[in-house]
Formats: C-alpha cells, structure tokens, sequence
C-alpha cells in the first residue's frame, strides 16, 4: 500500500467528505495542513482573526448547508479560543469536525510551551474526541470523526500533533463509509395508534414546534387543521414554522408572546414536535403532554410526559393524519389567532419612527430591515435584544433563514455567523442583527470581512449598553452596574478598515441608509443609534419582577437617576 504524508490525507478525506473550506487561524503546529492545502484546488483556508470565528463559521456552514464543516486551530491557546464556538455548535446539532493541533508528541506529558490536553477539553463539547499518536491511525480516526459528526449531528475532535502530520501512513483512497445519512425515524404501529388515541379523546390541543420541524411543514399544517390546533414556535423552529401558517400563535419564552403562553396552559393536550425547548416555567402544570422527537434522551427532560415518541416529525404526522378525528370546533383556535393579530398590531405600532425624534426605536429598525432584506435573505442575530427584535420582527417566508446562539446563548456570534453563511451562499444576502457588546467582543474579525470580500451587511442596534443584561437586572430590581459601554462610532470604524459605514441617529435617514448599505458590492455597516430604556417584556410577569422593576425604580430616583426613568417612561408611553 503507498505511503503518504499524513496531513496529505486529511486533506484528501476531508475534499472526499465535500469539504470546501476550512476556517481557523494559522500556527507552526498546522504548517503541515496548511501546505496541503496550498496544494489542492478542491479545498481552501479562510482565514480569521479569531478561532472563536472560526468555530462560530463552521457552525453558521453547517446550519444552512447541512453539509459537514470543518474549523482548526494550533496548538495550545489556538485551539482553546475555538471551545465556545464549538459548544454552540453542539449544543444546535450541526456537524462540525474541529481539527486541533498538538505540541510535538515526544513532548506530551513534560508541560512543554502550550501544551493542554485538548483531547481532555473538548469531551464536553464533542461526540467523539481523538488524539492521533500515531500515523497508523490515519485515516480511520479521522474517517470516524466525520462519520460521527453526520450521523449524530454534532461536534468531533481530532487531535493532530504538528510532528504526527508530517510523517508518512499506509493509504489507499477514501473510505466510502463517510457520507451524511438521512434515515427516517417513525414510531411503531402502536405507538402512532396510541399518539392518535389521546389526540383524539383531547377537547383542546396546542403544538409547540421546534427546529425538528424543519421540511415538515404540510404534515404540520394538515395536522393543525385536523385537530383546530394553534402551532406555537420556539425560537429555533420559527424558520421551518411561521410561513404560510394561519395556525400560527407566535413564540413562547421570555422572548415570547402571551398568545403562545396561553395557548400551551389552557390547552386540554400539549403536542410537542422537534422541541427541546428549555423553560419549565412555560409548560402546562396540568393537562396531557405528548413529545414526538428523533433524539430518544430528549423525551421528558423538560416536563412530564403522558407520551414520549422517538420519530422524525414529517414520518410522525404522516403517520397518524389518517388516524385523527376531523374536529370542527374552532374556538380554542380562534381564541389564541385573534389574540396574537391584536399582539402583532401592537407590536407593528411600536415599529414607527417619528423623523427628529432620537434615538430610534429598536423595533423601527429591524421593521425597517425586514422590509428592504430580499426574499431569501440569511439573518444572524445577537444574543439579547438583538434576537428579541429579530424574533418579532423579521418575517420568515420559506426562503429566509434566521441563525442565532439560541441554545448555548453566546454573546458575539452573528458577526462570525454571517462568514459561514456568505461563503457558503455567496449569492445570497446576509445580513447581521448586533448588538455593541456582540459586535465589539470579536471586532477583530470585522477585517475579515474586507480582506475575503465578503458582501455581509452589518445591522449594529447600538445602545451604549448590555441592555438585555440591564433589564434583568431592573427586573431583579439592582440599580446596576458594569453594564454601560464607552463606544466609538462605528461607522468611522468600519470606513477605516475599508468597509462602507454609516451611522444613523435621526429615523427619518433610517430607509435611505439601509437602502445604500444593501446596494453596496461589499462589506457594510449600518450603526443605528436606538433607545437604551426600551422594554421588552415577557409573556407573564411575575409578582417578584414587578416588584422587582419598582425597587429599581425607586433607587434611580434616590440616586439621582431620573433622566432614566423619564425614558423609560416615554418609552412606555410610545409603546
């Protein structure tokens, strides 16, 4: 069998797995990689300026690909920067491979300059971990790794010391094992006969639907006319759910709405579809629960169930339609629809900006944006209140994809998000939603948007302020502190590195200026000046937060913060 360098077959597995890129930040541990790369016209480096990007960019790939994608880092502090992009792309179930490179092996174990363990470090975050010791492990190691993150949906390690990738292993070709699967889960006869009879006996049932929803969307739709069901969403499945859907009650969730809150605890059954969702205080403390999902340790660690089915939701729902009773009473259906139109309207009279009147509102802006983006714009958005005004005001149509931290909740990944989105669809418009704390963590990268001209067009909802972070803590009623951000303006920032900038205070400038940034052939950034104090507030407020919100009231007053609470009532008042 013929000998060949093992960073030669990593390369050549990796093109052979439909690899096109690799994101990550250079290092002596990885010259081995980096020189095959060079070599071969199938696969290319993308450089960054931080490996958290890369993380974060492999992941965005892999979201709206489905496709396995790939990040590394050197040895040491390089591969520990990927670790939080990593955990999110995990924690969403997207198949990354992360490749992290090794001190020479002779020096494993003598704590030689930067030297970890990442095969210890990144078991937490990772399906499958591996140090490769030897060149004889090539490339079955590597092999199952990527094997591992098709079929599980998630992250692998390899570990590749930078001496192990320039030495020779036996090899062939590559396997034909390594291919993404898509089998199709259902539940069993009785099972599905089960699921039907409680959907049938059921006076009332609303649906929580997840990112498992995703290419279900007829069988979701049938279903919710069959049984006059409202469909709420959580965030993650908002994407696959909220088009063309008359069922639609909006979000549940501390970003959410009181139509979907209500829907879930006055309905007699809760019918959950592809959902994890996380909050326990939003499930029904009675009535009965069934979950239908294709990861079997999802079932019944949220709340209880009456029902637990392991099955992908399309197989699920087309299993039992021919089973479930036509129902013709709609008023737990109309009841819930009609409440969230009048939350919808009052959402929409909140999105208005009245020319002279500073700052904006938040809302305005992303209403603003909704309107201009194109039909199949990629979105990513902030933690905080970026995806608060993103999740009630962009509207998805089928086409549209919505990125987010919404499981692992990282601040700065819209930014890094929106690289893996645009060098996957180069064609298509990517569009950020940040927030000044989100976009200034991982700034550096702002250059590699210019230096790989990427046409990303950068929304930054700019407050001086982690506000999502002050609002909780006015709900908890502290005064606060550590939260205020000393800025510069961002748009003379974005024209120094070579980006079109522009920065707007006055709403009346709002439209014409996302109008010229989105017609831009290259990176640009919108800095919109908004207001600080803007509420947005849960669907059920509980007694300790009002109280909570009232202490904090009381102590801006005492010291000497009333400016603040003059906003904030104004705000309240345009609300």
């Amino acid at each position: 069998m013929p000998q060949r360098l093992v960073a030669e077959i990593v390369v050549e597995t990796l093109v052979a797995a439909g690899v096109k890129r690799i994101y990550g930040v250079v290092g002596d541990s990885l010259n081995g990689l980096l020189e095959q790369i060079r070599k071969c016209k199938d696969i290319e480096w993308i450089g960054v300026r931080h490996e958290e990007t890369a993380a974060f960019a492999a992941g965005a790939e892999a979201h709206v690909t489905g496709a396995l994608a790939v990040c590394a880092g050197s040895c040491g502090p390089g591969n520990m920067h990927l670790i939080n992009g990593l955990y999110d792309c995990h924690r969403s179930g997207v198949p990354v491979l992360a490749i992290a490179a090794q001190i020479p092996s002779s020096e494993i174990g003598s704590s030689y300059f930067q030297e970890t363990h990442p095969d210890q470090l990144f078991r937490e975050c990772s399906h499958y971990c591996e140090l490769l010791s030897q060149p004889a492990q090539m490339p079955r190691v590597l092999e199952v790794s990527i094997q591992t993150a098709l079929a599980k949906k998630g992250v692998t390690v390899v570990v590749i010391p930078g001496d192990i990738a320039l030495k020779e292993a036996s090899y062939n070709k590559p396997s034909a094992s390594v291919k993404a699967a898509s089998p199709v889960v259902c539940p069993s006869p009785s099972e599905i006969d089960r699921l039907a009879e409680l959907l049938n006996q059921s006076d009332t049932v609303t649906i929580l639907g997840g990112a498992g929803c995703a290419g279900a969307h007829s069988e979701l739709m049938k279903t919710a006319e069959t049984l006059k069901a409202p469909i709420v969403s959580a965030l993650r499945g908002r994407e696959h759910i909220q088009f063309d859907n008359p069922y639609d009650v909006g979000l549940t969730g501390l970003i959410g709405f009181a139509s979907g809150y209500h829907a879930i605890k006055e309905a007699d059954t809760l019918l959950m579809l592809g959902t994890d969702f996380p909050y326990t205080q939003f499930y029904p403390e009675k009535g009965t629960i069934i979950q239908v999902d294709n990861k079997g340790e999802h079932l019944g660690r949220r709340t209880r169930l009456d029902l637990g089915l392991i099955g992908d939701v399309k197989a699920t729902l087309q299993a039992v339609l021919p089973l479930l009773k036509q129902r013709d009473d709609i008023t737990h259906l109309k009841k819930f629809v009609q409440h969230y139109q009048q939350i919808r309207k009052d959402l929409d009279e909140l999105a208005v900006g009245h020319p002279g009147r500073k700052p904006m509102h938040p809302q305005f802006v992303a209403k603003t944006v909704d309107d201009i983006a194109g039909d199949d714009a990629i979105f990513s958005c902030d933690v905080g209140t970026p995806t608060v005004w993103a999740a009630r005001y962009l509207t998805m149509n089928g086409k549209r994809r919505l990125l987010g931290s919404f499981n692992h909740g990282s601040m700065a990944n819209a930014m890094p998000q929106a690289i893996g989105s645009q060098l996957a669809f180069p064609d298509r418009q990517v569009v950020t939603f940040s927030g000044d704390g989100g976009l200034s963590m991982l700034m550096g990268d702002l250059l590699s948007l210019r230096q790989h001209k990427l046409p990303i067009k950068i929304v930054l909802v700019s407050n001086s302020a982690l506000s999502f972070v002050e609002l909780e803590m006015k709900a908890a009623g502290i005064l606060g502190s550590g939260t205020e951000l000393i800025n510069p303006n961002f748009a003379e920032l974005a024209h120094s590195v070579g980006l079109f900038g522009v920065r707007v205070e006055d709403p009346a400038d709002l439209k014409v200026a996302v109008i010229a940034a989105f017609g831009h052939d290259g990176p640009a950034l919108i800095e919109a000046v908004v207001n600080r104090s803007e509420l947005s507030m849960p669907p059920s407020i509980k007694l300790d937060q009002a109280v909570g919100f009232n202490l904090w009231a009381l102590k801006a007053v005492m010291n000497g913060r009333g400016d603040e609470l003059v906003d904030l009532a104004v705000s309240n008042i345009l609300r």
